[in-house]
């Protein structure tokens, strides 16, 4: 029994080690990445990661900062197209027309805007930004705890990649300990799956980045579209 305590324990802090250890080179990797907004440099895009909507079915609290960060962004010029990547893994459930009808209502033109439907996570995300809307360049937009790994995640898959962070939500000490907690495992996680470069499960035809955002849009697109 004192054996397989000690061999828990030490199991336990190389464990506790390795974590601490990835979670430092994705930070100390990617923090010179960060930049305010009057810093960043032109890209081909201004990539929104998704976070969740409210009940009924408009941006969440920190996506819908997210947004403001973004817009800001685009209107002064920083990246001509804004890419929404977020979940749409559901007919009742879809980030993404809600991060672009909630851009065009702050007047971006609809056709600046394009949708990833399939952005189910961080990693997905920068792989598609990449492979399928073929982004040399992105300024990644999210929540500063989240920054780093979205920064690391881009850049291992060849994108010259600048974040931007956007102001976060205080939604008290016990939730916001467990999104940190979580974001160090997530750190962990993709630093193996970027460096195997695995493919992700959706597929897709490219799509231009420089076109017209337009050929992203689905019915729901065109149904709010017209009732606009």
């Amino acid at each position: 029994m004192k054996k397989l305590c000690k061999g828990l324990l030490v199991f336990l802090l190389v464990l506790c080690l390795t974590t601490a250890g990835l979670n430092l080179l994705v930070i100390f990797g990617t923090r010179d990445r960060i930049r305010s907004a009057e810093q960043v440099q032109p890209a081909d895009c201004i990539l929104v990661l998704g976070s969740g909507l409210l009940a009924d079915g408009t941006p969440g609290r920190m996506l819908t900062r997210r947004l403001n960060t973004a817009i800001d962004l685009y209107q002064c010029g920083a990246a001509p197209k804004l890419l929404m990547s977020g979940d749409h893994g559901s007919d009742d459930y879809d980030e993404v027309n809600a991060m672009k009808r909630y851009a065009v209502e702050h007047n971006v033109p609809p056709e600046d805007i394009f949708m990833d439907h399939a952005g189910f996570c961080t990693y997905d995300s920068m792989y598609r930004a990449k492979a399928i809307f073929g982004c040399e360049s992105v300024i990644v937009v999210t929540q500063p705890y989240h920054l780093y790994r979205a920064i690391w995640n881009a850049q291992g898959q060849g994108m010259t990649a600048q974040g931007v962070s956007a102001e976060m939500y205080d939604y008290g000490w016990r939730y916001t300990a467990g999104l940190y907690a979580r974001e160090a495992l997530a750190r962990v996680k993709d630093v193996f799956v970027t460096l195997l470069h695995l493919p992700t499960a959706a597929g897709g035809d490219p799509v231009d980045i420089h076109g017209s955002g337009s050929v992203t849009d689905d019915g729901a697109t065109a149904q709010w579209l017209g009732a606009m």
